[in-house]
């Protein structure tokens, strides 16, 4: 099964490698891997160009932002399934993509999410944070649930049926896309009970309160769109499960 992994980036010369080195060591034999950059100034391009053809397609050009960068990974995509890994983040270990692969051919699946560990931004053995999504039941997004977006892959035709990332949201496209295709159209998922994901903390949504209150207009708006209704307390309990993550250890 080929597997098509995407990365998008801008100016982020200082951790892409880590990033593509995750990505480049992944022991599943048939992958191709995709990178968008938003035409960095910073020495970005010179240092993906510098792998050569290990990186299937690189793209250096201005874009309208993250989520236009990431439709047009997906638009250039071949695999039969498709992932996301941005700049700043790394797979925690070389089998991730092959246990991805492994589970959906278990259960048939169309998407699989795993869980993820925040990391300090400089030194990667301190986890700040872990999330573990658990099993997932229809409904819970009423409850404030949502799978991390970057350990979330789903098979290509499942984009080509639901649509891509929307461009008229900032910071909430990612929850958006997941609460369309998961609770909205209810794409058969599958849990693959594993830390998969190794992220760099920091993130636009959540690094001031207006930023938060902003982001907390948006994952309102993103039930609209969809013609859904949360709960009077959905909106609420999706960032208070983040203060979980804090407090929470991951399985040794």
């Amino acid at each position: 099964m080929k597997v098509s992994i995407i990365t998008v980036v801008y100016n982020g010369h200082d951790t892409i490698r880590d990033c593509i080195e995750s990505v480049l060591t992944q022991t599943h034999p048939n992958l191709e891997y995709i990178v968008i950059d938003g035409a960095s100034t910073d020495g970005t391009a010179d240092l993906v160009r510098s792998y050569g053809d290990r990186v299937s397609r690189f793209v250096s050009e201005p874009d309208k932002g993250l989520y236009d960068a990431m439709n047009k990974g997906i638009a250039l995509a071949t695999g039969e399934v498709i992932g996301f890994l941005n700049a700043d983040d790394l797979y925690r270990h070389r089998d991730v993509v092959k246990h991805i692969v492994e589970k959906i051919d278990q259960t048939g699946a169309d998407g699989v999410y795993s869980d993820m560990i925040y990391v300090d931004r400089t030194d990667l053995s301190k986890i700040k944070r872990y999330w573990r999504a658990g099993n997932y039941g229809h409904g819970d997004f009423l409850w404030g649930w949502m799978p991390g977006h970057l350990s979330f892959f789903a098979r290509r035709e499942v984009y080509q049926k639901y649509g891509t990332f929307r461009l008229d949201l900032r910071s909430a496209a990612d929850y958006e896309l997941l609460l369309r295709f998961i609770h909205k159209h209810r794409i058969k998922l599958a849990y693959l009970n594993e830390t998969t994901i190794v992220m760099r903390e920091g993130g636009v949504s959540n690094a001031n309160l207006s930023n938060r209150m902003r982001a907390n207009g948006e994952d309102r708006k993103a039930w609209e769109l969809n013609g859904l209704k949360p709960h009077f307390f959905t909106l609420t309990l999706k960032p208070l499960r983040k203060l979980v993550q804090l407090i929470r250890r991951e399985p040794s």
